[in-house]
This record gives C-alpha cells, structure tokens and sequence, in this order.
C-alpha cells in the first residue's frame, strides 16, 4: 500500500490512500486527532473489526456491547502496557465470552506490534513540476 503525507497548512499532516484522506494535527490548534491517537485508536477499532465479525457470525446484537482503551505509560511518557476491556451487556451469551475475547486478540495491528516491522526512512529530490502536481 502506498499513502501520500503532504502538509496542508498549520500543523496539519495527512495521509491520503485510495479514496482516504486521514487528517492529523498537533498541538496547539488541534482540528483533528494527533498522529499517536491515531494509532492507539488502530488499536481499539481493530480489535472491534474483530469483536463485530465475530458477533455477526454468530447472530448476536452488538448493542449495549463496546471496548474500552486503557493505556498505561512510564514516567517518560512512553506507552508500556494497553488495555482492551470488551464491555458486555447483561445478555451477552455467556458461551462466547471467551471466544470473543479471542477473537479480539486476533487484530492485525496488535499482531504488527508484537512482530513489529522495520521501519526505512529515506530522501529523494524531485523534480520541481512533479512536486508542484502533487
């Protein structure tokens, strides 16, 4: 997958991909989420993507159902450990409550950061008319 980063004006930064633009920004003037809310949000909805298609499966209502994020950082401000509770409602079956924990657990960016990849910063000069139809 390939995402174009360009800088629309302020502190802004966005990521556009196929039909996406994914607006961040930073403090002070913030008008859309941080680049690290962003990915602790990756999170949360990943495991949802997850919980719902699991849900769906079987014919169980996701009403009433939601997952609450919890992050937990070092005195340096680093993320050390997140939480996931998936917040059942009272009539959730109680056969599945396991497996949807499980099926939580499968989320493909907490895979990611399990198994993180390497990440490859580079520079490339462009030629001016290219940079300006971008």
């Amino acid at each position: 997958m390939e995402m174009i980063i360009d800088f629309p004006g302020g502190s802004r930064v966005d990521a556009h991909f196929g039909p996406f633009t994914v607006a961040t920004d930073q403090l002070p003037d913030v008008s859309a989420p941080t680049p690290f809310a962003l990915f602790l949000a990756s999170i949360g909805t990943c495991a949802g993507v997850y919980v719902h298609e699991f849900c769906r499966l079987r014919g169980i209502s996701t009403e009433g159902l939601r997952i609450v994020e919890h992050t937990h950082s070092d005195a340096n401000g680093m993320v050390e450990r997140i939480g996931l509770e998936i917040q059942l409602p009272a009539d959730f079956p109680e056969k599945y409550r396991e497996s949807v924990m499980r099926a939580a657990e499968l989320c493909t960016v907490k895979k990611h950061l399990e198994r993180p990849p390497a990440i490859e910063v580079t520079t490339r000069a462009v030629v001016a008319e290219l940079a300006r139809s971008l």
